[in-house]
């Protein structure tokens, strides 16, 4: 349905490990509020950027490295959504598939206001947040007795993450183009059929 710039996607194992559900709680506890605040730092920090060199530097030489940062990050939350058994230590890019493709001439301005403007993907994405949480507890319980859960789950999980590392590219003012109102929930990226 969408060529959205940023594109996400990430193989399911073929089973999850048990203790891994113990050390995403742990994990959650310690750096969720922490990486909660990250939608604030990047629009910040491209500005920062943007300002000391404009815009067509700023995507050559900061955007593959601000590209890096959100692969982490959205490694991370692939985690944490139990998408992957493994926690993103060194090599992001192993776990999962991020990529961004920058377009457009970011300003100091637009890249602050892109914390206003993203207010409503933030709310759907919120709400959608609050059903995840839900299926997460269903799909962590699953794996806790029988080390799988159901592919509808994972791929509503994975259309969720999908929404906020789409965000999270337009945050980093790497792409110019908002990001679609759309849970992607099929491999690629692809809509389901209507």
């Amino acid at each position: 349905m969408t060529d959205y710039p940023v594109t996400f996607d990430v193989t399911r194992p073929e089973k999850f490990e048990r203790p891994q559900i113990f050390l995403r709680i742990l994990v959650a506890i310690v750096l969720g509020w922490i990486l909660s605040l990250v939608y604030l730092v990047f629009p910040i920090m491209a500005a920062i950027y943007i300002s000391q060199k404009g815009s067509e530097k700023f995507l050559q030489e900061d955007g593959p490295k601000m590209t890096g940062w959100l692969r982490w990050l959205v490694a991370y939350y692939a985690y944490i959504a139990i998408l992957t058994d493994r926690f993103p230590t060194e090599k992001a890019e192993e776990l999962v598939k991020f990529d961004v493709q920058p377009s457009g001439a970011p300003t100091v301005g637009s890249a602050l206001l892109r914390l206003i403007y993203s207010i409503p993907s933030a709310i759907v994405l919120g709400l959608l947040g609050v059903v995840s949480e839900v299926l997460w507890i269903i799909a962590a319980i699953m794996v806790l007795v029988q080390e799988n859960y159901p592919d509808g789950i994972y791929n509503f999980q994975r259309g969720v993450v999908r929404w906020e590392a789409r965000l999270l590219g337009y945050h980093a003012s790497l792409v110019e183009q908002y990001p679609p109102f759309a849970l992607d929930m099929e491999p690629g990226g692809a809509a389901p059929a209507a």
